[in-house]
Order: C-alpha cells, then structure tokens, then sequence
C-alpha cells in the first residue's frame, strides 16, 4: 500500500504544526492550507489525498463551505473530510452537514495513532478529547 497524504485546511499555524507534528510520527505525508484564499490553487495541484482535516472557522470562509466546495470536487470523491475544531458543540451540525467525523482540538497525542488508523481505513471517528 502506498504512503498516506493527508490535506489539512486550517487558518491557525500552531494547530497545523501540531497535527503535523502527529502526522509526521505516523509516517502519514500531508498538505497544509494555512490560507483559505489559496484553497482552489491547493486544489488544483494536489493529488492522491486519502483524508482531509478541515477547521471550521476561518476568516471570509467557514469548514461548511469548504466541505461544499470539496464535495463538489470529483478529485475528491469517497476522501473523508473531518472536522477539526475546538467547538465539541459542532458535532451535530458536522455530521447533518456531510462531515465523515469530528476530532476535537486539542488532539490528544495517545490516542492519535488509533484515530488516524481507523480514519484512514474508513471508520467514522466522532470525538471530542
């Protein structure tokens, strides 16, 4: 099986170093979107992306309009989005809105080799700690 990538979408640069940080650990590689405004230009160029974390809350645009924009993106078909946010609050309004999972900030980093596992093998992760 080839190496994972995995796209994160997230405005903070403390919590992207962080999950890839984690990510690193795993031997997972990844993309990191630190700007929102350059999301189409991301998409455009990147391949093989196996799991996406998005953040909820960006300047100019929120996670739920990202999603829409991902899932109308055929490159990104069966690819689970999840939602990476501090609010454990957005759990409902994440999974009515087409979010394939939750993980709530911070990541705990015990339980992130489980979570990353099961989320790359398809299972749905819906925590917040």
């Amino acid at each position: 099986m080839s190496k994972a990538h995995v796209l994160i979408i997230d405005d903070n640069v403390k919590n992207v170093n962080v999950l890839a940080n984690l990510l690193d650990d795993e031997d997972i590689s990844h993309t990191e979107v630190t700007n929102p405004h350059r999301l189409e230009q991301t998409f455009e160029s990147i391949e093989g992306v196996n799991l996406v974390f998005l953040d909820l809350e960006m300047p100019g645009i929120d996670g739920y309009q990202v999603l829409a924009r991902i899932k109308s993106d055929e490159r990104f078909n069966g690819v689970p989005v999840i939602a990476y946010t501090v609010h454990v609050s957005e759990i409902h309004a994440a999974s009515q809105s087409g979010f394939d999972g939750v993980l709530g900030k911070p990541i705990d980093p015990d339980r992130f080799p489980d979570q990353i596992a099961r989320l790359l093998r398809g299972e749905a992760v819906w925590t917040t700690t």
